[in-house]
C-alpha cells in the first residue's frame, strides 16, 4: 500500500531535486555535502564548509548560488580587508545646484541574498565581527543607523584547515551562529576520475535557476511549521546538554567517557535548536511527515562539530569533534533513560 504525500512535502522534495539535479552538473559527488548545504538553505541557516585546498569548497557554494534566482556576493577575505569593505561605509555627497552636502550610505557587497565568505579565517577579529549582526539579525549598523539586509539572507564560508599561517581562528561566538560546519572529503577514484574527464573536456556548463525567492520562502515556512513530538525534542537536548562539562548531569544521566575526557566546553542552547530544525528539513527531504530521533542523529555531526570545544588531551590523543560525537550518540539513549537507570529513578521515588 502506497502512501500519498502531502503536497506541502512534496513541494519540498521537488525543490531539493531540481537543486540537485543543477549542482551535479558541475560538482562530481559530494552527495551528503550537497544535502546538508539544502538543509541549511531550507532552514534559513548560515554554513562554514571547511576542507583542504582543490575540493571545490568554492565551486560548490557559488554553483548553488546560480541555481537560486537571488543576489550573489562573493567576498575575498584577506588581511587587509576592512569591516566596511563589508557593510558599506558613509560618502560626503554634494548636490551641485544647491552645493549642499549630505552623508549617503553606500551598501557594500553584504547587501545581497547569498554571500560567499571565502577562506573568512583569513582576515583579523575586527573584520570578522563586522558579520556578527548581519548573521545573527540580519541587518547591519553604520553610523547610528540600521539597514535592513535583503530576505533570504545566508552566508556560506570556507575555511582551510590546514593552512595556519596568516589565519585568524573564528571566535566560538560567531562559530555558533553558522548552522552547520560541514567538512568536505576527497572525492573516491571514480568521482575524481569524472572529474578529471569533465575538466579536460568541457569548457563551461551553463545552470539554470530553478528556485526563486517566492519558492525558497514557501519551503522555509513548510519546513518551520512541520511539527516535531516532545520526545524528539527531549532526545536534543539530551544529547546537547549531555557535553556542558561544567554543568551537572541530568538526574539518571551519564556523561559519555570521550565527553568527559576530552571536552573542554560544550554547546549551547542554539545547539539545541539547531538539532531540531535541522531534523525537520532531513525528515522533509526523506519523504517523512514527522520526524524522529533517527533525523536527530543523522544532522548531530554538522550542528556539534563545532560547538564542541575539545581540550589539550584530545589534541595529545588526535580525538575529533567527530569522534566525541559519536560517543554521543553511542552513550545517550533515545528513550531517555536505559532500564537500569529507570529501575534506580524508580527507587528514588518511592
Amino acid at each position: 500500500m502506497t502512501t500519498t504525500l502531502p503536497e506541502e512535502v512534496r513541494e519540498v522534495q521537488s525543490a531539493a531535486a531540481r537543486l540537485r539535479e543543477e549542482i551535479h552538473k558541475i560538482i562530481v559527488g559530494q552527495d551528503e555535502v550537497v544535502e546538508q548545504m539544502l538543509m541549511a538553505i531550507f532552514c534559513r541557516g548560515h554554513v562554514v564548509v571547511v576542507g583542504v585546498p582543490g575540493l571545490a569548497k568554492t565551486l560548490l557554494i557559488s554553483t548553488i548560488a546560480r541555481t537560486l534566482s537571488l543576489g550573489f556576493s562573493r567576498i575575498q577575505f584577506t588581511p587587509d580587508l576592512m569591516p566596511a569593505d563589508i557593510t558599506g561605509t558613509e560618502v560626503i555627497q554634494e548636490d551641485r545646484s544647491t552645493g549642499h552636502r549630505e552623508l549617503r550610505f553606500v551598501k557594500g557587497p553584504i547587501f545581497s541574498n547569498v554571500i560567499l565568505a571565502d577562506e573568512i579565517n583569513r582576515t583579523p577579529p575586527k573584520t570578522q565581527a563586522a558579520l556578527l549582526e548581519a548573521m545573527q539579525e540580519r541587518q547591519v549598523t553604520v553610523g547610528g543607523k540600521r539597514h535592513d539586509l535583503p530576505s533570504p539572507f545566508f552566508v556560506l564560508a570556507t575555511q582551510n584547515p590546514i593552512e595556519q599561517e596568516g589565519t585568524y581562528p573564528l571566535p566560538e561566538a560567531q562559530l555558533d551562529r553558522f548552522m552547520f560546519q560541514i567538512l568536505i572529503a576527497y572525492p573516491s577514484m571514480e568521482e575524481e576520475m569524472e572529474i578529471v574527464r569533465r575538466s579536460s573536456v568541457r569548457a563551461g556548463v551553463a545552470v539554470t535557476p530553478t528556485l526563486d525567492e517566492a519558492g525558497i520562502k514557501r519551503v522555509q515556512d513548510v519546513v518551520r511549521q512541520m511539527p516535531v513530538p516532545d520526545h524528539v525534542i527531549a532526545y536534543a537536548l539530551r544529547l546537547v546538554r549531555a557535553t556542558r562539562v561544567k554543568e551537572p548531569m541530568d538526574l539518571g544521566q551519564k556523561r559519555p567517557a570521550k565527553v568527559q575526557d576530552y571536552v573542554a566546553w560544550g554547546a549551547g542552547p542554539r545547539a539545541g535548536e539547531f538539532l531540531v530544525l535541522a531534523a525537520k528539513a532531513r525528515a522533509l527531504l526523506e519523504g517523512s511527515t514527522h520526524v524522529t530521533p533517527e533525523h536527530v542523529r543523522k544532522v548531530a555531526k554538522p550542528v556539534l562539530r563545532h560547538r564542541v570545544m575539545l581540550n589539550f588531551n584530545a589534541e595529545a590523543d588526535q580525538v575529533t569533534a567527530d569522534m566525541v560525537v559519536d560517543d554521543l550518540l553511542a552513550s545517550v539513549p533515545v528513550e531517555g533513560l536505559t532500564p537500569a537507570q529507570k529501575r534506580t529513578m524508580d527507587e528514588v521515588v518511592r
